[in-house]
């Protein structure tokens, strides 16, 4: 196992983080651990290096904080850098971030979280989040020792992102971050910007949910191949982030024993600036082959927003383009109707035409959006 320091908390974490969002289930209830052979993949991969274990209050239905809890008693808690997350959507009062964080505590069957992250922060959270005291209920956890080190996952744009580091003296950030991604969201922009700022990187979503690992097209595993023969598509997504020396730990969601044996071997060689040129042409290569992928020439530049309906017309299209780009709509529809509300959905476009009119790539947005509709909204 390869370590690197976590930014300006300066501990020393495993590159392979483990994510407990993605714990082997029973009957396909994800709120149902298997509990003994969670708990066997756990201790395995602690026992073999890896000393970053990241949950989340909401994870497996709610579940995933006492597993974790149980799974670190008999000494195991001592090999683990902890980390966990406020869950923001439920906070109405500066009261409620000491209730829930406390319950926490006791979920995970400690006095102190490693690291504590303000879960899923953004544009349509962060003003009320500041407005209700967090960064002085943060203060106040870490000056009487609940929590070491404060930070935030992010799941929204660059420019919120910069606000955001700018505005606490935050120990880490975690975002998504992947070989397809690496302009989404945060990016690599943000990266680096949080990065001389001081705040350890750790990155969720290495694989994107599982789809720079498996389903690859024909022409992108013939690139690969070309590259190393016998090098699989985990290795090069998770190569090209350890590559990069920001980066403190990777977080994967292993559902299994086989992967994690597998990423502790990837693991031990997890050298930062390890890529050749050579590597890295094939990676863009197989991000070309991908975005050949792509439905709709949306660009993102939102012109067309707002909507007069309120439909989240660039949301909805880039979900659109991702279902064709990873051959995966089930994923998709979840994702879409997770993130958007019903108002903000395509099925709510009256076919004004504002949006056509402004968009500067011409889309033909109206039928598009049926499409998206057709796609996601129906049974």
């Amino acid at each position: 196992m390869q370590y690197r320091i976590l930014g300006k908390t300066a501990e020393r974490v495993s590159v392979l983080g483990f994510g407990a969002m993605r714990l082997p289930i029973i009957d396909g209830d994800t709120g149902k651990i298997d509990v003994p052979e969670a708990t066997r993949m756990l201790h395995f991969a602690l026992d073999n290096g890896l000393n970053y274990l990241d949950t989340a209050y909401a994870y497996h239905n709610g579940t995933s904080e006492a597993f974790v809890g149980n799974a670190l008693l008999n000494g195991y808690r001592e090999k683990v850098h902890l980390a966990t997350k406020l869950p923001c959507w439920l906070i109405q009062t500066r009261r409620d971030m000491d209730r829930l964080l406390n319950e926490q505590l006791d979920r995970l069957q400690t006095d102190r979280i490693d690291f504590y992250l303000l879960h899923a922060l953004g544009r349509s959270n962060w003003d009320k989040l500041l407005d209700l005291g967090v960064l002085e209920f943060l203060d106040a956890a870490i000056a009487d020792g609940r929590i070491r080190y404060a930070g935030f996952s992010y799941h929204d744009d660059a420019v919120t992102f910069v606000k955001i580091v700018d505005a606490y003296d935050w120990g880490l950030c975690q975002i998504q971050y992947n070989y397809m991604d690496e302009n989404y969201q945060a990016g690599r922009t943000g990266l680096r910007y949080a990065s001389q700022k001081g705040l350890g990187i750790v990155v969720m979503e290495p694989l994107r949910g599982g789809k720079l690992a498996s389903n690859i097209p024909a022409d992108a595993v013939k690139a690969l191949r070309s590259g190393h023969s016998s090098r699989m598509p985990v290795e090069w997504a998770l190569r090209w982030l350890w590559n990069q020396p920001e980066i403190g730990t990777v977080l994967s969601g292993m559902s299994t024993m086989t992967q994690i044996q597998e990423n502790i071997r990837l693991a031990a060689n997890a050298e930062a600036n390890c890529q050749s040129a050579g590597e890295i042409h094939i990676i863009r290569q197989v991000r070309d082959i991908f975005l050949q992928r792509t439905k709709v020439n949306c660009t993102a530049c939102r012109y067309c927003q707002p909507c007069p309906s309120g439909v989240k017309i660039p949301e909805c299209l880039s979900i659109y383009n991702n279902a064709h780009i990873y051959d995966d709509f089930t994923s998709e529809k979840f994702q879409y109707l997770l993130s958007l509300k019903e108002p903000e959905r395509a099925s709510h476009c009256t076919r004004c035409g504002q949006c056509e009119s402004l968009c500067p790539q011409h889309i033909p947005i109206i039928d598009t959006l049926a499409n998206v509709s057709d796609a996601f909204e129906k049974e």
